[in-house]
């Protein structure tokens, strides 16, 4: 912490939060069951909405340091033994159709390794900053080249701008998302352990976790189901002893993962990606989850900085350039209006936890319960050798039947042909709900509007009358 933030940080216990309104949205139940043990926010306040907290309250090192990292990821170390343990490389492909398919990939290994993951990473980050330095191994670097690569692909395939204006998904992507699929599989190879002729069957295994983490080709848009696939790919590399736990924990998190949120957030706002699911992301944000896991991961034991602090804008901007979480904060400020309480109501709910270990604990019951276990997230996972789908060799000729009765809608879903199936795989009317416009499209027009004093147009609207709006004009969607 710079000598200038310190005595800024200490004066968290007096920051009063926003003033309030008789008609905040009804915020989902799920935040309090899913964070049971802690009172419920006006508990946690005082009269003037500051912390009320005791030395006991403080946070304490929660004791997760990192170093209790699963067996099978401790015997991955070594190539050779992790090669051993996979199973013969194939190409991935969805697996999840119905709720039994779900229930069966909860009870599975697969299932148990990559929340095993998630915490085992989330460990490696207590107390690390973001502009802290980690160790950084030869596979650990190589794929920061690769990412960077990947960004250079972005740069250099513009928006089509030749078309109308609109605030869904830019059909450039496309373009971006062919070019980047034609180079996956070469790009694997400059990773130190995938090189080479033995290894191409991993590659072209492990190319379709990556090319299916930048978003839906078809719909062009994003959500927490692609983020778990760049998740899944970094796990696949742990079980192929490429990366190695907890020595690459800390790099898997702080350079890697926040280096592919920078790309993603590049190809957000260039091709105005819509965010996947009527949904969003169950408020937190409209495309990622994990950015705030890890980041209260993060903030787990820092002394001064609490949770209600989000809505402290010193705080954000001090503390942005070191924490997922606040610099996750200041992306919504910076393409959202209103109050933060409006468009990201279990944001604001969150924030009146005491503390960053109770929210952390609470962000991983809420991964397995609302992305790992919610029925549309999960049919984006794909199933290899290293990720396997639990089917035994009886199991798998029904298994292939079912695939063949299933189709795969504009969403990126597979269903039943025919509608069978129980609670969402019967009519599967909730599944991703209607398009969401982008929030960068929105917040564009919002600063045109401003910059003209009118409205945002789209091409070939007329005018309703004098001084009025124009039929046809961009008005932002509440909370979008």
């Amino acid at each position: 912490m710079t000598p200038s933030a310190a005595p800024r940080a200490q004066e968290l216990d007096h920051v009063s939060n926003p003033s309030t309104s008789s008609e905040i949205p009804k915020v989902p139940q799920v935040v309090s069951k899913l964070m049971a043990g802690n009172p419920s926010p006006s508990a946690l306040s005082d009269d003037h909405g500051t912390q009320a907290a005791t030395d006991s309250d403080n946070n304490t090192p929660p004791t997760d340091t990192g170093d209790s990292i699963p067996a099978h990821f401790s015997a991955c170390t070594q190539k050779s033994t992790a090669l051993q343990t996979a199973g013969t490389p194939r190409i991935p492909k969805k697996r999840i159709i119905s709720p039994a398919h779900l229930k069966k990939f909860q009870d599975s290994q697969t299932f148990a390794d990559i929340l095993d993951f998630v915490q085992s990473c989330n460990g490696c980050v207590l107390g690390k900053s973001l502009d802290q330095e980690v160790e950084q191994s030869a596979a650990i670097r190589a794929i920061l080249d690769l990412l960077q690569t990947v960004k250079q692909i972005q740069a250099s395939t513009p928006p089509d701008t030749s078309g109308p204006s609109s605030r869904f998904g830019n059909p450039a992507f496309r373009t971006f998302y062919a070019r980047l699929k034609e180079r996956c599989v070469d790009l694997l190879a400059s990773i130190p352990g995938l090189d080479g002729e033995p290894m191409k069957a991993y590659r072209e295994e492990l190319s379709v976790y990556l090319q299916e983490s930048w978003g839906n080709e078809k719909r062009i848009d994003y959500g927490s189901g692609m983020e778990l696939n760049f998740a899944c790919w970094l796990l696949c590399l742990v079980k192929l002893g490429i990366l190695k736990l907890p020595e690459d924990g800390a790099a898997i998190v702080l350079k890697v993962f926040w280096k592919y949120i920078g790309i993603m957030r590049d190809i957000q706002s260039t091709y105005w990606l819509e965010p996947a699911g009527s949904h969003g992301v169950w408020g937190l944000d409209d495309y990622h989850f994990l950015p705030f896991l890890w980041g209260a991961g993060q903030l787990s034991n820092h002394r001064h900085l609490r949770p209600k602090s989000i809505h402290d804008e010193e705080i954000i901007e001090e503390f942005s350039k070191s924490y997922m979480y606040f610099a996750c904060i200041k992306f919504i400020n910076s393409v959202k209006t209103a109050s933060l309480r409006w468009h990201s109501p279990m944001l604001d709910d969150i924030s009146g936890v005491k503390t960053w270990s109770k929210v952390n604990e609470g962000m991983m019951k809420m991964y397995k319960a609302e992305v790992l276990l919610k029925l549309p997230i999960a049919q984006h996972i794909f199933f290899g050798s290293l990720l396997p789908f639990p089917v035994s060799e009886e199991e798998e000729e029904k298994e292939e039947a079912d695939q063949a009765m299933a189709e795969e809608d504009e969403h990126g879903h597979l269903h039943h042909k025919h509608g069978t199936g129980e609670g969402q795989a019967a009519g599967w009317g909730d599944c991703c709900g209607i398009p969401i416009p982008s929030v960068f499209a929105a917040a564009k027009q919002e600063r045109e509007k401003a910059i003209g004093g009118g409205y945002a147009s789209v091409a070939g609207a007329t005018s309703s009358g004098t001084g009025g709006p124009k039929s046809g004009y961009i008005r932002r969607i509440p909370f979008d």
